[in-house]
């Protein structure tokens, strides 16, 4: 938004902005539903690809947006965070608490800050059984294999239209 209160954007790029979100978190959601494994319906629909979608389909520009960053933060949080489960240094918090700092800090390191790998660091460990049975599989489905379809659906949707674009840059 302008200082002057006034949208910037059109209704046609927020439309573009909705049918991306509605497609990326509902290809998500049926990969996991497709599996057809107890342990994957609807398991894919982690909290985190709920912001990676504002980010890819809202904000495609932006550098959080960018496939390096989406691929690189969730991969890499999820390990972080399946690591610090499987070797809990204390309670609940301390451990989630490591998770998240922990994650960031790799993120920076590595160029591939993505705000919601934190979340996908939490999750690994304040997550359901379903959750921590997956150990580091988890890294690979659901969290790799859903921000792969979600980077897919950026990759239609974001430039389907002629004022849109994406990826900024790839690497």
């Amino acid at each position: 938004m302008k200082r002057t209160g006034k949208a910037v954007l059109s209704l046609v790029e927020l439309s573009w902005s909705w049918l991306g979100g509605f497609i990326g978190v509902g290809a998500v959601g049926y990969a996991g539903h497709w599996l057809a494994l107890r342990e994957f319906d609807q398991l894919f629909l982690i909290g985190s690809f709920g912001a990676t979608a504002v980010l890819l389909y809202g904000a495609p520009t932006v550098p959080y947006s960018q496939p390096r960053n989406v691929l690189g933060g969730h991969l890499l949080s999820a390990l972080v965070g399946v690591s610090l489960w499987q070797h809990q240094p204390g309670s609940l918090w301390l451990t989630g608490a490591l998770a998240v700092s922990c994650a960031m800090a790799l993120m920076q390191l590595t160029r591939t800050l993505h705000p919601p790998g934190g979340a996908t660091a939490l999750i690994a460990v304040a997550g359901d059984t379903r959750i921590h049975d997956l150990g580091y599989l988890y890294a690979l489905a659901p969290v790799g294999l859903g921000a792969a379809i979600m980077l897919l659906v950026a990759l239609v949707v974001n430039n389907a239209p002629p004022r849109r674009r994406y990826p900024l840059t790839w690497w």
